[in-house]
């Protein structure tokens, strides 16, 4: 009989409570491949970590060396550690042939006998290593240029995937994606207490937010987040920024009356007079300063030092002033605005929020709140156990976010009693 190809694999860390181990078996026997465990310990508490050292066979060095591949994304480690191969980028904005395609998951490159962390680990990139510096850092196709020495194949590279916290004391290590129809209060609760606590260890929340923000009545939620220091970065589109001055000057959005939920008597020509009175201003900074806009997200935003990155579309009317048309150009200020970020909150963008999804790495926190379910599970699938995904309207979960986070606050502001 022909021996198979094999190769032997460790895994270490919280591999049970984090699913690791499940994971990687079932990863190897879903693709035809087969596993021996030759050893196994398993940690006697909470805290301790876990060990499996797992023997690897398949048909193929081919099939066997795609199954590595996947096995390391959960943080499998090939037993023989081996340096990393590397090839010269063919031409600008191209990568070689079999060029490694990243994770979000925080990666190692081992070069000349010593692990290089990955600077910026984010989705759908290439590793670059540099010679000199001893530095790799994933690029997107827009960033390598001819010559840039380029990991490919597998060999030599580390993931160390998130696992698990041991103490479970937040909301996050559960992936809960909650229905429309479950209670939320609860975890909104628990959701208000992450906030407050990354306020106090002076950590930065990032708010993706879409133009149902401004349809659904949940704009004046969002300006008190803002108002009370909850809120350090927004990113969105011309079409939310348009919408809230509209709401801000005329009362409506999109032509639709707010309060009374009618179209009014202007309809459409609101929406165009409210982009020509930023750009007469000069833009939304301009128009807070000269006083045309006193009230709304924007003004809360200029107000109260909120960094705001606005990205177009194709879509876009106007746009106004300080919208970035470039794509290209607008997926680098993006990147550059998530260094440090905490916590992401998505509501009701789904296109930013999947752009956001592929850029920030898997240690940051992600709550998602959208109607449609399939948007919440498409953009909390990847961040294992540090997502939280809501299918809810906007409105009441702002709302309710806003008084819970005032509650925690006035509860914890009370002096005990004597």
């Amino acid at each position: 009989m022909v021996a198979m190809p094999s190769e032997t694999v460790e895994l270490r860390g919280h591999i049970i409570d984090s699913l690791i181990l499940p994971k990687v078996l079932d990863g190897i026997l879903t693709r035809g491949a087969n596993f021996k465990i030759a050893e196994i310990r398993i940690g006697q508490s909470r805290v301790d970590q876990s060990y499996a050292r797992i023997e690897v066979s398949a048909a193929s060095d081919a099939m066997l060396g795609d199954i590595l591949l996947r096995l390391r994304q959960h943080g499998a480690e090939v037993l023989e550690r081996k340096n990393v191969q590397l090839a010269p980028a063919p031409t600008d904005g191209v990568f070689p042939d079999d060029f490694y395609v990243t994770t979000n998951q925080q990666t190692y490159v081992q070069f000349d006998a010593k692990d290089l962390l990955v600077e910026s680990p984010m989705m759908d990139c290439a590793i670059v290593v540099d010679h000199d510096s001893r530095k790799a850092r994933s690029v997107k196709f827009s960033e390598v240029r001819k010559g840039d020495q380029t990991v490919v194949g597998h060999q030599g590279i580390r993931v160390q995937p998130v696992q698990r916290e041991t103490a479970r004391t937040s909301v996050f290590q559960f992936n809960a994606n909650v229905s429309a129809e479950t209670p939320k209060t609860a975890i909104i609760r628990e959701l208000a207490r992450e906030f407050r606590q990354i306020r106090q260890a002076n950590g930065t929340i990032l708010v993706v937010a879409g133009p149902s923000v401004v349809h659904t009545g949940a704009g004046a939620h969002l300006v008190k987040l803002i108002e009370a220091g909850f809120v350090q970065r927004l990113f969105t589109g011309n079409g939310l920024a348009v919408y809230d001055v509209e709401s801000a000057l005329y009362g409506t959005s999109l032509g639709v009356n707010l309060e009374r939920g009618s179209v009014a008597d202007a309809s459409r020509e609101n929406h165009m007079h409210a982009i020509n009175r930023i750009r007469q201003a000069g833009g939304i900074a301009e128009a807070v300063e000269q006083k045309v806009l006193a009230r709304g997200i924007m003004h809360a935003c200029v107000r109260h030092g909120v960094d705001i990155v606005l990205s177009g579309s194709i879509r876009d009317d106007g746009p106004i002033p300080g919208v970035t048309t470039d794509t290209v150009e607008a997926q680098r200020i993006m990147r550059e605005k998530l260094r440090g970020v905490s916590l992401v909150l998505m509501m009701g963008s789904m296109l930013h929020s999947i752009a956001v999804v592929n850029m920030v790495p898997a240690t940051v926190k992600i709550l998602c709140v959208d109607i449609d379910s399939r948007v919440v599970a498409r953009l909390t699938s990847q961040q294992t156990f540090q997502a939280v995904g809501l299918v809810a309207d906007v409105e009441p979960f702002l709302r309710e976010l806003v008084e819970a986070i005032e509650k925690a606050g006035s509860n914890s502001d009370r002096k005990p009693a004597a």
